[in-house]
């Protein structure tokens, strides 16, 4: 069976995406509403199971995320490029 999964997890962004959000001092619910205006519909369950490695993240989740917090797409994915080397 081929895994899906990294280091068990289903996305390598969740983590990093935790630790910016709680750096910013905003809830789960908060990031949603800040995706959900940009017209991206992901609960705060959904911010969970990101953050948690449960959910895959869509590459234009992965955007949206790193433009609401003020951050790129390739910061969001620097742990995991560097595990690459």
């Amino acid at each position: 069976m081929i895994s899906r999964k990294f280091e068990n997890n289903s996305n390598v962004t969740g983590k990093y995406i935790e630790k910016l959000r709680k750096a910013k001092h905003w809830s789960r619910a908060t990031l949603s509403n800040k995706l959900m205006i940009l017209g991206i519909d992901i609960n705060y369950d959904g911010i969970y199971k990101i953050e948690k490695g449960r959910r895959i993240v869509k590459d234009f989740e992965l955007s949206a995320i790193a433009k609401v917090l003020g951050v790129t797409e390739t910061d969001l994915l620097s742990e995991f490029r560097k595990k690459l080397n």
